[in-house]
């Protein structure tokens, strides 16, 4: 998978948003200068399929409260979801699928599934009345037959693009 770095990005950061190790990113990446990194460069992120190879996409509208799955650029399922709070609100931008974690406990539901982006996941929850509100500290929050749904569907590596 190629990463493009964003503004303001460090290596030591990709590193910790892909959950890859420093010295990974560093062996994927041979003519890269750790101390020298730009934006708009692309990194290999190891261990991740090439994105062009996964047909589906999530579009999370935070607006909306609503997740969308694309199948190769169709509309496949709608789901109602939760959304970060006031002072904690859900990152927008380009992410991707980096992990699924079953049964994670506590207010994660019965699924978590990390994005590329350090403490951020779609997941579900022991409160489903807060679908449909901006409750979260910036994770999407989904009723836990749906998260799970969901995970069996999509491959790590799905793209995920969050807007307003």
């Amino acid at each position: 998978m190629i990463h493009t770095v964003k503004p303001g990005e460090t290596l030591f950061q990709i590193s910790l948003d892909y959950r890859t190790p420093l010295p990974a990113l560093i062996g994927a990446n041979p003519s890269l200068n750790p101390d020298l990194i730009y934006s708009g460069q692309t990194i290999t992120i190891p261990g991740l399929p090439d994105p062009d190879t996964i047909p589906y996409q999530i579009d999370v509208s935070i607006n909306n409260r609503q997740l969308t799955l694309f199948k190769n650029s169709v509309m496949e399922k709608q789901y109602p979801i939760a959304v970060g709070r006031m002072l904690h609100g859900t990152p927008v931008g380009d992410f991707v699928i980096i992990n699924k974690a079953p049964n994670p406990g506590g207010p994660y539901g019965t699924m978590w599934m990390s994005l590329s982006k350090q403490h951020y996941g779609i997941h579900g929850t022991n409160d489903p009345s807060s679908i449909g509100q901006a409750v979260s500290l910036g994770c999407i929050r989904m009723y836990n037959h749906d998260v799970e749904e969901l995970a069996s569907i999509i491959p790590i590596g799905t793209p995920v693009l969050i807007h307003p």
